[in-house]
């Protein structure tokens, strides 16, 4: 026997008459024909629907992917942005320090202060899960750093106003002359920096400015402040400190004679006491010093409203010459 079908009408060839005769499936034959072409087409469909999802993105894909693309362009033009807005504060601290803070002698900022970071390792932890991970942390670091830095800046701009405000009257306390007469500068007699110690014969450091004159000789305040020191000091021998405020003190050493008490204001100019020779002194003079935040300074970088440019340069030259100190 043969079976052929055409369409899905079946035929059986009967050999004892000859001819196809038709044959009708069976229920369960019908069930497994449908189930197969069933499960062809499941196939078939999900193969289409694979092979299309992995070459065509959906609507919401796509619109998910443009707005993904449009944040990572925001956020690298706001990184750009950032930078050069560090660029410009960067250059706002370098004249903050070396020229403003300067010119009002302000305390210097420490680049650490001006520069630190923000603690805990795991502040931004919480972006990590967001898209581009990477460029969200480091622009949001530079943002974090650009608003502690800005602090920093706002408030040091804030102090110089106050400084600037003030200016009048630190002018008047700042040292700002020579304390004693010497217009001719003959008493100059030794300058800050490492000299020769008269009695040990080593090289010392030398803290202050020696002015030889006679005893009895006027010594006057260099600046307006108040006296916190009038009394034997070691080594410095009669002495008196004046507190100046703005971080300024001045020590005036050898004296013979106090004019002044401690607690007592005094005006620049106003004499404080007398040119003398006790302590450790070879000889009647004066030893100056300018200290300035606990640290010594040359105090010929303080005579600006006693001397011209040129005379300026004369003292100094006199001060380098002379390699042997009084005290």
């Amino acid at each position: 026997m043969k079976l052929f079908k055409s369409r899905k009408t079946y035929y059986m060839y009967n050999p004892n008459t000859l001819s196809y005769e038709r044959v009708y499936p069976s229920a369960k034959d019908r069930f497994l024909g449908v189930l197969r072409h069933l499960s062809i087409g499941i196939i078939i469909g999900v193969g289409v629907f694979f092979i299309l999802s992995r070459t065509f993105d959906s609507p919401v894909e796509s619109l998910l992917k443009k707005e993904n693309k449009l944040l990572q362009t925001q956020y690298e033009v706001l990184s750009l942005r950032l930078a050069e807005a560090q660029d410009v504060l960067d250059d706002l601290q370098q004249r903050d320090e070396n020229l403003y803070r300067a010119i009002f002698q302000a305390e210097s900022i420490p680049e650490s202060v001006r520069k630190s970071g923000f603690g805990g390792s795991n502040r931004y932890e919480h972006l990590l899960t967001l898209s581009n991970p990477e460029l969200v942390v480091a622009t949001t670091k530079k943002m974090d750093m650009l608003t502690k830095q800005l602090y920093v800046q706002s408030n040091s701009l804030e102090e110089l106003i106050s400084l600037a405000k003030n200016q009048e009257e630190r002018s008047r306390c700042i040292p700002a002359i020579q304390p004693i007469a010497n217009k001719d500068l003959k008493r100059t007699a030794s300058g800050y920096g490492m000299r020769i110690d008269p009695i040990y014969r080593t090289p010392h450091f030398h803290s202050g400015m020696d002015f030889s004159a006679k005893v009895g000789t006027e010594i006057y305040a260099t600046g307006d402040g108040v006296v916190t020191y009038a009394a034997w000091k070691q080594g410095y021998g009669n002495c008196v400190i004046i507190n100046h405020g703005h971080g300024f003190q001045t020590l005036y050493g050898h004296m013979s004679k106090y004019r002044v008490r401690v607690g007592k204001k005094v005006k620049r100019g106003e004499v404080i006491g007398e040119v003398g020779n006790t302590g450790k002194s070879t000889g009647p003079h004066l030893h100056y010093e300018v200290i300035v935040r606990g640290k010594y300074d040359n105090p010929a970088k303080y005579y600006y409203m006693d001397l011209t440019p040129e005379e300026y340069d004369q003292m100094i030259q006199i001060a380098e010459n002379h390699g042997q100190v009084m005290d």
